[in-house]
């Protein structure tokens, strides 16, 4: 039964990174109920201004990436911000950050120091390339980490340079890869009777060297470099995405026993589909070109809605390629709730619900991200105890 509790409720995170790998796993966090004080510099977090603005000059990516948490300003190269900081740390649960290895520490702000006085207290550190080793120092922007990690050798055609997706994937796959270490090291230190916390080490590289799947014991065990296949996957036939007469794309896997006979007499190949070199994988890779160049006209000589409702039809695994305007007009992904709704200035705005989904203790939206500092004098009062006195003190100086 669905309950208005959500999982992480009376958790309380202190968010100092700024862009998008730390922001992303605070987003998560929030977005499933923990308390998430999002610390930025006086200007606020520079992606405010990325991208697509909306009318106030915000980004909409923001509205995003900051729900759910309160913003408040500090300035970290601040004794008095410091100091603020550690107060803050003191009281909270998780400490998420991404700035380059060294930083907090110049700040009086090293993990070593926050547990002293909370011993309890999980650090997550996210970077380019660790906290330690020899490319420790060096910057680590998603792009760079996700060619180092071995990842974007793969993606693109052979012979030719690589290509990314138009997305910071390493930003968002090492958020990930932080809320699983954060969970992991709070149910460590909830174990047992005086449990403490400890030091959760992300880096950019290390996320996306973890998708890899085969392609280290193969090289190891074979001396196998597996090589970019453009839009299929190497050793796994058929998979492809392949043209209709009406210009759209669909993407067929048709890479199982039977669901490969399914798909030859579907496309009226009838002859593949008994071929008996051709019913198990092994023998389809050695004829890829010829399966791929037969799936290849089917496509070609009907529209994409033909496609799909055909094989659908038959059981085979089929999908189109969607842009952002398909996918808001997709009744499943309606249906799912993939979006929601949330006012900015009193205009509507959607924005992408966030995975995975619970069945009694889902996630949820509250409040798209805030503008710089909405909630800067309702965290110094209700967290610190602080007077208005000191509030305006501290806001006199330039520290919040």
């Amino acid at each position: 039964m669905t309950t208005t509790a959500r999982p992480l409720a009376g958790l309380r995170v202190l968010e100092l990174g700024q862009l998008l790998a730390g922001p992303f796993c605070g987003s998560i966090l929030a977005y499933f109920g923990a308390e998430v004080i999002k610390v930025e510099p006086p200007g606020g977090d520079p992606i405010r201004g990325w991208r697509v603005l909306d009318d106030d000059g915000t980004s909409y990516w923001w509205r995003s990436l900051g729900r759910n948490k309160k913003c408040i300003t500090v300035d970290l190269r601040s004794e008095r911000g410091q100091d603020t900081v550690r107060r803050l740390a003191e009281r909270s649960d998780v400490l998420i950050e991404n700035f380059s290895p060294g930083v907090l520490e110049r700040w009086g702000l090293a993990p070593a120091v926050l547990k002293a006085t909370n011993p309890r207290l999980v650090v997550a550190r996210i970077s380019g390339y660790g906290q330690d080793g020899p490319y420790a120092s060096r910057p680590g922007f998603a792009s760079v980490c996700e060619g180092i990690s071995g990842f974007r050798y793969l993606n693109g055609f052979a012979g030719e340079v690589p290509v990314r997706a138009n997305l910071s994937v390493g930003d968002t796959i090492a958020g990930l890869h932080a809320v699983l270490g954060i969970l992991l090291a709070l149910r460590a230190r909830d174990a047992l009777p005086g449990g403490t916390g400890q030091v959760v080490d992300v880096a950019l590289y290390e996320s996306m060297f973890n998708l890899l799947e085969a392609v280290v014991p193969e090289y190891s065990g074979a001396g196998v470099v597996r090589q970019p296949a453009g839009t299929t996957v190497t050793g796994i036939v058929p998979t492809n995405t392949y043209r209709c007469s009406d210009g759209r794309c669909v993407v067929i896997g048709g890479n199982g026993d039977s669901i490969f006979r399914r798909l030859m007499d579907a496309i009226g190949r009838s002859d593949l589909g008994a071929d008996p070199q051709l019913a198990n994988n092994a023998g389809r890779v050695a004829r890829e070109p010829e399966i791929d160049a037969a799936l290849g006209a089917w496509c070609a000589a009907r529209p994409a809605a033909e496609v799909l409702e055909l094989l659908q039809s038959q059981r085979v695994p089929v999908g189109p390629i969607y842009d952002v305007a398909d996918l808001c007009a997709d009744p499943h992904f309606r249906a799912r709730g993939l979006f929601e709704r949330v006012e900015v200035d009193g205009k509507p705005l959607e924005i992408p619900a966030l995975m995975p989904r619970l069945a009694d203790t889902p996630g949820a939206t509250e409040w798209p991200g805030p503008a710089v500092g909405s909630h800067t004098d309702q965290v110094l009062r209700e967290v610190l105890g602080l007077e208005d006195a000191e509030i305006a003190s501290l806001r006199a100086d330039g520290t919040i």
